[in-house]
């Protein structure tokens, strides 16, 4: 099947990772960058037993729910997938891709899930966005059939599974303040200096990757990472950016001359500032290192949080764990309302960050401890502090480790809160938990606009 031309098929519904599906001669039919209505022409690209991927290659009916992507770069960077679908419709498949998982996965019984907690901002809503520099430019079609010389440093993101290519983005409508600022003018900047771009390949060059970072009361941190260990270009780098945008909170620098981008363990120079950022939520400040985790839609996060919160239903005498804390961010944030709270997290620089916002808030009843959560929740662990009446647990895309669900389903407190990222493994994990516990609750909410992710918060309550 591969290359052959499927014609006039119509595109019935958006499926998981926001791939749209059709159906010819009785296979399923996924397409990326179409719309539920398209009527399209599409060459195959992968062909099995049961089912066919491919590209749109030509329209014969656009969907009344398509609209006009607003970004230059749409269709080519990889990110915002779903510009080109109106964002009532987006909410409306993101609530149904969490009933399919937990219908289709976790097989349990669930209530109705409630209607999406969508996003007042669908642009400019991250905090953090993370660009590479790169001496191999992405070139386009048109780019590459004109014969023409082009410049080929870029700094901007990924294409979708290519390492070696980047996009150099101009404007990026996911982060507002400086962020567009500072990126273009450190690659002009870089470009009249002559300063060499990352070579991904062979893994050299000065500039590797930019970060960049914002609150909502209008703080900014700004980290450049750099290939090569040359004094004199990166305080000429460094130099440029304090005095081109005097208003960066935080201007860090780190060599990292590893094989790749991560940085956990490496050090990280203040250049000038502070070595953090501030965010605020109802009064409670949360301090952010270059290393913390933090929610990268902070508007949203402050919904997500108030659904957990809400979930918990505290009365001021439970001892809640907060499993994947952070930097302790829901742990502080319902503190308040509860005797104690202990919380747990794998990285130790995030953890140092929860105990300061505790003490920044002047918390005193949150306990932090860092290490890996299937090591730490043991029966040690349990018999040195008081067990738990509610856990709320947030853990990475992957889930829940086996230890950890089973640990649980030991402890049998009396509400489990689960926030996840990915409503398939939370499916999965439910599933699991189901042995003691029964779902309560299950509240979507959009963090991220244009795209085809969702959180959820499952309310879980022990079986009597």
């Amino acid at each position: 099947m591969k290359n052959k031309v499927v014609t006039n098929l119509t595109i019935e519904r958006i499926a998981t990772e926001g791939k749209c599906v059709g159906h010819h001669e009785g296979k399923v039919v996924f397409v990326q960058g179409v719309a539920p209505g398209d009527v399209v022409d599409v060459r195959i690209t992968r062909g099995k037993s049961s089912f066919m991927e491919g590209e749109a290659i030509k329209f014969h009916e656009y969907s009344k729910d398509r609209i006009d992507p607003f970004c230059s770069h749409f269709g080519t960077c990889g990110g915002c997938k779903w510009q080109h679908i109106n964002y009532d419709l987006q909410k409306t498949y993101k609530r149904q891709q969490v009933v399919d998982q937990f219908t289709r996965i976790g097989k349990v019984e669930i209530p109705e899930v409630m209607p999406i907690v969508g996003s007042a901002n669908t642009r400019y809503y991250r905090n953090k966005l993370d660009f590479t520099f790169s001496n191999n430019r992405w070139l386009t079609r048109e780019e590459i059939d004109s014969g023409a010389a082009f410049e080929r440093n870029a700094l901007g993101f990924h294409i979708p599974k290519m390492f070696d290519k980047i996009v150099d983005i101009e404007h990026c409508y996911l982060q507002g303040d400086i962020s567009n600022d500072v990126r273009n003018e450190l690659r002009a900047f870089a470009l009249s200096n002559s300063l060499s771009f990352y070579d991904i390949r062979n893994q050299v060059g000065l500039l590797r990757n930019l970060i960049i970072r914002t609150t909502s009361t209008g703080e900014s941190m700004v980290i450049v990472q750099f290939g090569g260990d040359n004094a004199e270009e990166i305080d000429l780098v460094m130099n440029f950016l304090h005095e081109k945008f005097p208003q960066i909170t935080a201007l860090l620098y780190i060599i990292n001359l590893k094989k790749n981008e991560t940085f956990n363990d490496l050090e990280v120079v203040t250049f000038a500032g502070r070595a953090y950022i501030e965010e605020e939520m109802e009064g409670l400040k949360f301090r952010i290192g270059p290393k913390s985790f933090y929610q990268t839609n902070s508007d949203q996060a402050y919904e997500l949080y108030k659904v957990t919160r809400d979930f918990a239903g505290l009365k001021g005498d439970e001892v809640v764990y907060d499993l994947y804390t952070g930097t302790g961010t829901i742990a502080n944030f319902v503190a308040k309302q509860a005797k104690q709270v202990i919380g747990i997290e794998y990285v130790e620089a995030a953890i140092e960050d929860a105990k300061l916002n505790s003490l920044v808030n002047g918390l005193e009843n949150t306990l932090f401890y860092a290490g890996d959560m299937k090591d730490m929740l043991n029966d040690d662990f349990i018999a040195a502090h008081a067990k738990p009446d509610v856990i709320i647990t947030d853990p990475p895309r992957a889930g829940m480790h086996d230890d950890v669900v089973n640990m649980l389903l030991k402890l049998a407190a009396p509400k489990i809160v689960y926030v996840s990222c990915n409503p398939a493994t939370q499916a999965r994990d439910v599933a699991l938990l189901s042995e003691k516990y029964s779902v309560d609750k299950i509240q979507p909410v959009d963090m991220f606009p244009q795209t085809y992710h969702v959180e959820n918060v499952v309310l879980l309550t022990l079986k009597s």
